[in-house]
Parts: C-alpha cells; structure tokens; sequence
C-alpha cells in the first residue's frame, strides 16, 4: 500500500498548494490556467456529502441545463444538471460535479486504483486532522488510507513532508487529501 501511495502522491506533490499559493513570477507565467475539472456522477447529492460538506467547499452553481421547449411546444425535461464549487479562489481551482439527468441508472462504482484514462484528484486541507471524522464518515465513500505522515524527496534537497490520506467518493474517483507539513515541490522555500 505504501508503495502505491508513495508513487502517487509523488504525481501529484507538483500541483499540492501551500497553505497560502503564491502564483508564479511574471517571468514564469504563461498564457493557461487550469480553472476547473467537472467530474460527470451518478447522484450530485451525494458527491455534495463530501465535497460541500466535509470539505467545506463553497457551491457556487447549481442549475438544470437544457430542456425547455421542443418545435411543436412540448416541454422537454433538463439533460444535465451541473454543480461548481469553489475553494479559495474565484479563477482556477474549481470543482464541477455533472449529472446527466436523461441516462438509465450507472451500475455502482468500482472502489479501485485509478488506470489509464481516468484521474487522481489531489486537494491540500489545512485542517486535514480536525475535518477527518467527518470526511471519514461521509455516506457513500471509502476510506483507502487515513492521514499518515509520509516523506517525499525534495528534489532541491532535504524532503517535503505530507500528511497523506486518500478516498475513492461516491462514483469511485480517487481522491488524495493532503496537507504539507514543509515546503511544497517547486517553491523556493527548502
């Protein structure tokens, strides 16, 4: 199991934010940001249960999108319905929840290590030791690792310690949730 953390929080130790992110240099931006990833789910509601409410992420979008009238007047129900949250900045860093509202039921998630073709969400939570108990106990989610301190190597010197904890949420996403102890990789502090 250490072997399997170890590697990915090592992928995503690149994207962790400090406590407070500082954005890069003038000399080092570019013209892209990474503003939001949308993750399509089986019930937005129950997403809610981790991402609104144990991690306290704000809602900042809820609506049904589509519908309206076909060509002949008849009403024609919502397709999606899509739900943005947002943490500590209004531009990049989001979370969109989508849920298709016109497909037949998805058969239950898969609680296993992400493969080719599908992701790892890694989010940094200042106040991972207090907000556990209740991420743990979200409905409909699964614990793979509680918060463990780990060591990656600073490629500058020295390690970057992590409080390293990781779930898969309600449609079997892997989710780490971090909080950096040092330093974060790629910042000028050792």
């Amino acid at each position: 199991m250490f072997k399997r953390f170890t590697l990915t929080a090592l992928l995503g130790l690149a994207v962790l934010p400090a406590a407070r992110a500082e954005p890069v240099s003038a000399a080092e931006r570019i013209p892209v940001d990474i503003r939001r990833t949308t993750f399509v789910v089986r019930d937005i509601d129950k997403s809610l249960a981790l991402y609104r409410d144990a991690l306290g992420l704000k809602l900042i979008y809820d609506t049904p999108i589509g519908g309206g009238v076909d060509k002949d007047g008849k009403a024609v129900a919502p397709s999606l319905r899509l739900v943005l949250l947002r943490a500590n900045d209004s531009f990049i860093g989001n979370l969109g929840l989508m849920q298709r509202l016109n497909l037949p039921p998805a058969p239950p998630p898969e609680f296993k290590k992400a493969g080719v073709g599908q992701m790892i969400m890694v989010i940094n939570v200042a106040d991972l030791e207090q907000r556990w108990p209740k991420i743990a106990a979200t409905p409909n989610i699964k614990v793979e690792t509680a918060p463990t301190r780990v060591e990656y190597p600073n490629p500058a010197g020295g390690v970057i310690p992590v409080l390293f904890s990781a779930v898969w949420d309600a449609d079997g996403n892997y989710i780490e949730l971090n909080k950096l102890l040092g330093a974060p990789a790629g910042s000028a502090a050792k």
